[in-house]
């Protein structure tokens, strides 16, 4: 895995396609990033185990 990722992830918002550079040195981590289509506030879950896993919500769930 490289420190840096790039992930396609899909808004739950508007459910464009975009994607993500994911920081992997970090560890574990939760955020909030605007989508780059609708700009809404986007939850971002990343778990760095054996793979990396990205999950997205909308912010109010």
């Amino acid at each position: 895995m490289n420190p840096l990722e790039a992930v396609d992830l899909v808004c739950p918002y508007c459910s464009e396609p975009f994607s993500l550079m994911v920081d992997c040195s970090g560890g574990d981590q939760e955020y909030t990033e605007d989508c780059p289509v609708c700009c809404a506030p986007v939850a971002i879950r990343v778990v760095i185990g054996n793979t990396l896993e990205v999950s997205v919500e909308r912010e109010s769930d």
